[in-house]
């Protein structure tokens, strides 16, 4: 999808959205946002940060302060039902009878919002989540991550336009979580829009278009994934040394260097966009101050600590 297409056609408008509770807490301060039809945004934040709030509101489980949120062309306040009705929910916390089978438990989601029944819809859902063969299993005997499953079936039985999966893969082991993130990419390439929470950053690296971050209740930057790592990810350059050295030697004082507690490498950061033109001229100081090296290597910050980084300033 084209990134012009992205940009006129706002599917949620988050408007000065401020969220205290009764005793005076302030989950979340004003915050203005625009997800685009299509896009899979990811909503970055320690826990207690607020993203489970501000899901909350957007799905009409809890009221904001002050604000406004419109889903599609509809006011979530003045307009619930429809605005509810292009919404799916996976929430954290599992909420199903575990009595039920997952066929049942799927087509009762749909009715909940009035839908007439539709078999091959319900059909289609429970193949593209591979839980067809288990479609009469009743849920208690099924695996965590088959129970996880089920919940995203049952956020799809009413067809929305929208999914919100809070802390999808919160507690599931790795092996699952990969079959989570491609399940979760198949759902957006059938065009279903996608904000996701999550505090894994890798999740949020691998899968978003855009990155949100969250902390104490601000919203403290939006930025296109790639974007963000390329603006804020550092490199670091690793000089393996042939000899321990003692102290960096006064030739080398003006390339703000860290030497290793052991002495046996020296690091050189640099950002991506006009550090390497000065590697080089570095390596061949070192060389011209004696020092011999036995291996260099580069390595590039992750999201994750790029976001550490946030966190701490904000």
């Amino acid at each position: 999808m084209t990134s012009e297409h992205l940009h006129s056609n706002p599917i949620v408008t988050i408007d000065r959205l401020s969220k205290t509770y009764a005793g005076g807490f302030q989950a979340l301060g004003e915050i203005s946002l625009t997800i685009q039809r299509g896009e899979l945004f990811a909503l970055l934040g320690p826990n207690g940060a607020g993203k489970t709030t501000l899901i909350s509101i957007i799905c009409g489980i809890v009221n904001a302060s002050t604000g406004s949120v419109r889903v599609g062309d509809f006011d979530i306040v003045a307009d619930f039902r429809k605005a509810r009705q292009m919404i799916g929910l996976v929430p954290q916390e599992l909420h199903i009878d575990m009595f039920e089978s997952v066929q049942d438990t799927v087509r009762f989601s749909r009715g909940l919002f009035g839908l007439p029944p539709n078999e091959a819809h319900i059909e289609k859902v429970l193949k593209d989540l591979s839980l067809w063969d288990k479609r009469k299993s009743k849920l208690m005997t099924l695996s965590g991550g088959m129970k996880r499953r089920v919940m995203i079936a049952k956020a799809l039985a009413h067809e929305p336009e929208l999914l919100f999966l809070d802390e999808p893969t919160a507690g599931v082991d790795v092996e699952l979580r990969r079959s989570m993130w491609n399940q979760i990419r198949d759902l957006r390439a059938l065009g279903v829009t996608i904000v996701l929470t999550t505090h894994y950053i890798e999740e949020a690296e691998q899968m978003a278009d855009r990155v949100g971050v969250i902390n104490r209740g601000d919203l403290i930057l939006v930025d296109d994934t790639a974007a963000l790592m390329a603006r804020l990810g550092k490199k670091q350059l690793t000089l393996t040394l042939a000899e321990p050295l003692a102290a960096i030697p006064e030739s080398l004082q003006d390339w703000d260097l860290a030497l290793a507690e052991d002495g046996s490498s020296i690091s050189f950061s640099f950002d991506r966009e006009r550090g390497h033109s000065r590697l080089p001229a570095l390596i061949r100081r070192v060389h011209e101050a004696g020092i011999e090296l036995s291996d260099l290597d580069t390595r590039q910050s992750s999201l994750e600590e790029i976001f550490v980084d946030l966190v701490r300033e904000s």
